[in-house]
């Protein structure tokens, strides 16, 4: 109905990846079209100026999409945060928007919460039936080191996954949040002690345009953010629920 919040929020961060934007819309709401629930596309970008406020306003013509700038700030986790903040559903989702996570799995991550079997779920290349496509050797062993490093903060098998859903009330219950570079998701996980997490395979393949933001800063961000991590998870034992 119009006026109507939806069920489920869907937040892409973007910076420069207007070339992915018709296509990610398109296959999101190809995906959730024969669900029983309405929801939204938030695109939440660092004032990217590369036409992608011109893509939205085009498909916000058809689809429940809308833009959100930010202006003098950058961070993949933060952009989440801010989409958090702007979404009115009741599940939270978070996904790329260089295709890489596909959008077809949405309705398998969202159909264990709605049917109250998981509070958070974990779109997963590392357990049965999950996979990674045309990704050069280095990477895969970067990603492999990096999971590694994490595990000893959550027990999931792809604690490195950016595409996720989850109740909102999962992420209100955190408390203050302290994201360093890209890996929201394991901050969500760690400091929401969120017991009920399920892990759903996936396909991930390459990105379809654009460019990697894969540099060195992100990952000596990520050392320090696993450090920030660790030192709340020694002072914060026996809280999961």
């Amino acid at each position: 109905m119009p006026g109507e919040d939806p069920y489920l929020s869907i937040i892409v961060p973007t910076l420069r990846e207007a070339a992915s934007l018709a296509p990610l819309t398109e296959a999101v709401f190809a995906a959730l079209a024969d669900e029983p629930y309405t929801a939204e596309l938030i695109l939440v970008d660092d004032d990217s100026q590369d036409g992608t406020d011109t893509v939205i306003d085009e498909l916000s013509h058809k689809h429940p999409v809308r833009l959100v700038v930010r202006k003098g700030e950058r961070g993949l986790s933060t952009a989440v945060l801010r989409g958090f903040a702007e979404a009115r559903g009741a599940v939270l989702a978070v996904m790329d928007a260089d295709g890489s996570h596909p959008a077809a799995a949405l309705p398998g991550l969202v159909a264990p919460v709605r049917a109250g079997e998981a509070d958070f779920v974990i779109g997963s290349r590392h357990v049965s039936g999950g996979q990674i496509d045309d990704w050069p050797w280095i990477r895969r062993v970067t990603s492999a080191v990096a999971g590694s490093l994490a595990r000893g903060l959550t027990p999931v098998r792809d604690p490195m996954s950016g595409f996720f859903c989850l109740r909102r009330e999962v992420w209100t219950g955190c408390g203050p949040l302290a994201p360093l570079g890209y890996k929201i998701g394991l901050e969500l996980l760690v400091r929401s002690h969120c017991s009920r997490v399920l892990e759903v395979p996936i396909t991930f393949t390459d990105r379809l345009a654009g460019q990697s933001k894969m540099t060195l800063r992100t990952q000596w961000a990520y050392l320090r953010h696993l450090a920030r991590l660790y030192a709340y998870a020694l002072t914060h034992r026996d809280r999961r629920h």
